[in-house]
């Protein structure tokens, strides 16, 4: 993951409700959560939920499918890994780090 996508999923992370989305499709695991059993276990009006759904897609962070008239929700565990990756990857290496690579990008 780069700068700019931690950047949109941290922007799509950092408001309150998408930041409950997100935690609620995590904790619905692999299969995800019908729109609707979303809506009514977080009493999120329809319309405000498929607002902050997009943006979390937006982000890469969540995806969605059809199965029959049903729309379901999945967090994607993928983007989320690369997340995490993103913040650890220099993770206890020292401060030198940080300024060679100020060097390289000058």
């Amino acid at each position: 993951m780069d700068d700019l996508n931690a950047v949109d999923c941290f922007a799509a992370l950092g408001h309150p409700t998408r930041l409950t989305i997100y935690r609620a499709l995590v904790k619905a695991g692999e299969e995800g959560a019908p729109v609707g059993t979303l809506q009514d276990s977080l009493g999120i009006p329809a319309s405000t939920l498929s607002h902050h759904i997009k943006a979390l897609m937006h982000a890469g962070l969540v995806n969605q499918e059809r199965q029959g008239r049903v729309l379901v929700s999945r967090a994607d565990y993928g983007s989320m890994r690369g997340l995490i990756d993103f913040l650890t990857d220099d993770c206890c290496q020292g401060l030198h780090v940080v300024e060679l690579d100020k060097l390289a990008n000058k």
